[in-house]
C-alpha cells in the first residue's frame, strides 16, 4: 500500500509517504500557508523516495479543522495531484490525526484556531483503535468542556495558547496535557490506510476541508469583546 498525505492545517506542515512498512516524511517549509512550498516538497519526496504518481493507491490530507488557507490548499494540492492520476482521495481530521499522536488511553484535543477560539474533539482509545467521543467543535477556552465521564489527557496549542481560561474550564478531569505536538502527515497517511483498506475514499472531485467555524473575521466590537485589539 502507498500513500501520499499531506498535513497544513498549521505553520507547521509537513508531507508523507507509507510505502509499506516504510515511511517516509519531511517537513514543508516557507511562510504560513505553504503556498509556495508544499507542490515542491511533495515532488521532491516521491522523487527521493522513487515513487510515481501512478504508483500511488491514494493521496490522503488533512481535512480539518485547521488554518482556512492550509486547509484549502492541502485539498487543492490533492485534488490536482489524485484527478492527474486517477487515485482517491482520503481526508482525515486533523485532531483525530493529533490524538493519534498521543499515548493516552483518553484524549482530549484542543487546538488554537486563533481569534480567541479553540478547536476540540475528545477520543478514547479502544483495542488500538481511537474512537470519537466527542466531534470536532469550536469554541472560546472558558466554554469548552471535557465528556461527561472519566479522566482526560489534554493534547494540543490550545493548552499553550490559552491557559489561564482553558484549564478551569476543564477541572480537575484534566489529569495533565501537552501543549507542543502539532498534526503529522505521517499520521494522516496512517489513519489513511486503514481507511482506504475499508474502501472509506472519495472521489478527487468531491473532496473538501472540515472547516467547523464559518466565520474568519470579526467586527472591531467582537475583537475587543474578547480581549483583542481594535
Amino acid at each position: 500500500m502507498k500513500i501520499l498525505a499531506l498535513e497544513t492545517s498549521t505553520e507547521s506542515g509537513s508531507v508523507a509517504l507509507l510505502d509499506g512498512e516504510r515511511m517516509i516524511e519531511h517537513a514543508v517549509v516557507g511562510r504560513p500557508g505553504h503556498s509556495e512550498t508544499l507542490l515542491p516538497a511533495t515532488c521532491r519526496l516521491l522523487r527521493d523516495a522513487g515513487v510515481a504518481l501512478a504508483d500511488l493507491d491514494a493521496i490522503a490530507f488533512g481535512a480539518g479543522p485547521g488554518a482556512f488557507t492550509g486547509l484549502r490548499l492541502a485539498c487543492g494540492v490533492a485534488q490536482g495531484l489524485a484527478m492527474g492520476a486517477n487515485k482517491p482521495v482520503v481526508p482525515v481530521g486533523t485532531l483525530e490525526a493529533l490524538a493519534s499522536q498521543c499515548e493516552a488511553s483518553a484524549i482530549f484535543v484542543a487546538v488554537d484556531a486563533r481569534m480567541s477560539e479553540v478547536y476540540f474533539a475528545a477520543f478514547r482509545r479502544e483495542g488500538g483503535v481511537l474512537r470519537e467521543c466527542v466531534a470536532p467543535a469550536c469554541a472560546v477556552p472558558g466554554a469548552v468542556a471535557l465528556p461527561a465521564d472519566g479522566e482526560w489527557f489534554g493534547f494540543g496549542s490550545a493548552f499553550g495558547a490559552y491557559p489561564d481560561a482553558l484549564l478551569p474550564a476543564l477541572g480537575d478531569r484534566l489529569v495533565g496535557f501537552d501543549a507542543t505536538p502539532v498534526p503529522l502527515a505521517s499520521s494522516i497517511a496512517r489513519l489513511a490506510a486503514g481507511r482506504l483498506a475499508r474502501g472509506d475514499v472519495v472521489d478527487a472531485a468531491l473532496a473538501a476541508p472540515l472547516y467547523v467555524r464559518d466565520k474568519v473575521a470579526m467586527t472591531t466590537a467582537e475583537r475587543l469583546a474578547r480581549g483583542g485589539k481594535a
